[in-house]
């Protein structure tokens, strides 16, 4: 399958660099990583956040259909992770959209923000009101850390300064859902569910793996890692490539300290790259891993091998990728790996190189260390985002995924398939890319968020409540 040319013509208009800091404070990329080990157990996590924590509503707004009520609360994760969050992002704000009529019982559903989407306005008026009038469901909109009220002084628009800051984010938004979802409850709404589209649908996922009861999940367009967003999607030609190189190469503590934090090692992990790919499969990799500029990625390069040898090496440069993992392009996990003309991936993967503005890295050496950073972002991408590093939700049948099937923001290709990490999860696919998707298609988003709480319904009737 091809990916949209709407999706990249729409990326080249976007000028803005992300991550123009670099990775982030190695301390602070330390304190989140070992948070995740905690924040991945559901088990460990049933007391991390207190059943009356407080939340408040400061502002309420009669309008025809609904009640706009605006709260906040102290984000958890300032108590758990002292000092990580910036000072604006420490008062989580949520809008409450309620229907003035109900229908049929409570029913809440939880939406996160894509990347872009500041404030409210544009979920409120592309899938809340419209979820008032066709099916009397309230919506509850959490702002995301670094969005909005939340964004740092310095951060320029959506374009997060370090790669660690998603990282907190996703931390941050897991704990918050938490509390919105506590509180909901004890207000007496149900059922109650969760959404998003793109990074939403990521975030919402991840806070969903952390909640203890079964609960609709509906992540749009958004896969099972964020890796594959960074290291081969469209976007990741918006990364500051440059000085996450400088960083990674001239500070040690990246390679010495924080790779032996990295746990997850998952059939599409760096860790597990060994036999051939099969050709069908290395084209579909080609075609996408083309688009970043950047040739193909070493995926094996932070294995206890590797890191015991990586001294010892005679310099190649050989380079490895991933076979399609996603059910509409299976491949067998024993044929992912190795491109099956080594030498030709690493001519590709230098002439794209010497394409790149400013010439500070177009020598083999350079690509070497290009080669490098990506494995890294991979590495820690994978660490924090991927699902595969998190508790299962208690009932999969709840979730409906809603994929476009041209994504060339979410890379299907070379990473493990949700309906792998979730059996019993629901896959449906739009055709189109991610941006046409996103213009056009949020009646098919609902639709999914409706069929979701149906099935709750049906499954765990009110006596469960």
């Amino acid at each position: 399958m091809g990916v949209s040319r709407l999706d990249v013509f729409y990326r080249r208009l976007l000028l803005t660099k992300l991550f123009i800091g670099g990775w982030g404070n190695p301390e602070d990329l330390k304190r989140i990583f070992e948070f995740r080990k905690l924040i991945g157990d559901r088990e460990k996590c049933k007391s991390l956040v207190p059943e009356d924590y407080p939340v408040y509503i400061d502002k309420s707004e009669e309008h025809s259909d609904c009640h706009i009520h605006n709260g906040y609360f102290i984000s958890p994760l300032v108590h758990l992770v002292p000092g990580i969050l910036p000072r604006e992002a420490v008062n989580a704000r949520f809008q409450f959209i309620v229907p003035k009529r109900w229908q049929k019982n409570r029913p809440v559903c939880v939406h996160l923000a894509g990347t872009g989407d500041h404030f409210f306005w544009r979920r409120r008026t592309l899938m809340a009101r419209p979820m008032i009038k066709e099916a009397g469901m309230a919506s509850l909109l959490l702002e995301n850390p670094y969005y909005g009220f939340r964004k740092p002084k310095d951060q320029l628009r959506s374009c997060l300064k370090n790669v660690s800051d998603l990282f907190v984010m996703g931390g941050a938004l897991i704990l918050e859902s938490t509390v919105l979802l506590r509180w909901l409850e004890k207000e007496g709404y149900w059922p109650l569910g969760m959404t998003g589209i793109s990074m939403g649908g990521y975030m919402a996922s991840l806070a969903v793996t952390n909640w203890p009861k079964p609960i609709p999940l509906i992540p749009c367009l958004s896969w099972s890692t964020a890796s594959s967003v960074f290291t081969t999607g469209v976007l990741s030609r918006a990364v500051n490539w440059s000085e996450l190189e400088k960083q990674y190469t001239f500070n040690s503590v990246y390679e010495k300290e924080i790779i032996q934090l990295l746990e997850y090692c998952g059939v599409d992990s760096f860790k597990m790259a060994q036999e051939p790919a099969s050709r069908g499969s290395s084209e579909i990799g080609d075609q996408l891993l083309g688009m970043t500029g950047y040739g193909l990625l070493s995926m094996d390069r932070f294995s206890p091998l590797t890191r015991l040898n990586r001294r010892q090496e005679s310099g190649s440069d050989c380079v490895q990728h991933f076979g399609q993992t996603d059910s509409q392009h299976r491949v067998s996990i024993t044929n992912t790996g190795m491109s099956p003309d080594p030498q030709k991936s690493i001519q590709v993967n230098e002439a794209q190189l010497k394409e790149r503005p400013g010439g500070l890295f177009q020598s083999s050496q350079g690509s070497r260390l290009h080669s490098e950073a990506i494995s890294f972002m991979k590495g820690v991408m994978d660490e924090c985002t991927h699902m595969a590093n998190f508790s299962v939700p208690v009932d999969p049948s709840l979730i409906i995924v809603v994929q476009a099937t041209m994504d060339a923001y979410v890379p299907r290709t070379g990473v493990l398939s949700l309906r792998d990490i979730w059996p019993g999860c629901e896959v449906r696919y739009l055709k189109g890319g991610h941006i046409s998707a996103y213009l056009f298609k949020q009646n098919v988003f609902r639709q999914a968020i409706y069929d979701a709480f149906e099935r709750f319904c049906l499954k765990y009737p009110q006596h469960f409540h």
